[in-house]
């Protein structure tokens, strides 16, 4: 796990922008307050990849919610990983489930979520959602819940 002191992207002045799918510009770091249960959550409104079949771009607004357990993902690490899938194709599903299993490797949350809504092409907007909870814990029995829950008040969308 990486302190303060070797943060390597927070404050590059000379920050190189991948865009090629990259989990390694992730960086972690302590979680001064792992006794206490807290939602930190990420809202990514320029999300944009790539359609795998056509190549075509799609774009996203992926929200990130966790609560972390021992570390926390550092936000300028964060910006610079989903900024690397500006060339990636995938599918919007694939992505989603790709940023949560990313985040749960290197930081080992207590819970997670991720959501990608996603614009319209050829009329159709996909928003898929994926969630986990650390098993053995309640947030195990928070994830399902909130999995099975998920969307029974989907918001009014006028701006799709």
């Amino acid at each position: 796990m990486r302190g303060k002191e070797s943060l390597t992207k927070l404050g590059n002045k000379q920050t190189k922008y991948s865009t090629d799918y990259d989990p390694d510009v992730l960086e972690v770091f302590r979680n001064k307050h792992p006794e206490k249960d807290y939602f930190v959550k990420f809202n990514c409104p320029e999300f944009t990849t790539l359609c795998p079949i056509t190549g075509q771009p799609d774009f996203a607004t992926i929200t990130i919610s966790y609560v972390p357990d021992e570390k926390l993902v550092e936000s300028k690490s964060l910006k610079l990983y989903l900024f690397s899938f500006r060339e990636h194709g995938d599918f919007h599903e694939d992505v989603v489930n790709t940023i949560m299993k990313d985040l749960i490797k290197v930081m080992d949350p207590k819970y997670i979520e991720v959501w990608g809504r996603f614009l319209p092409r050829g009329g159709l907007s996909i928003d898929p959602y994926a969630n986990y909870g650390k098993p053995g814990t309640r947030w195990e029995a928070v994830a399902w819940d909130r999995l099975s829950h998920h969307d029974m008040h989907p918001e009014k969308v006028t701006n799709r």
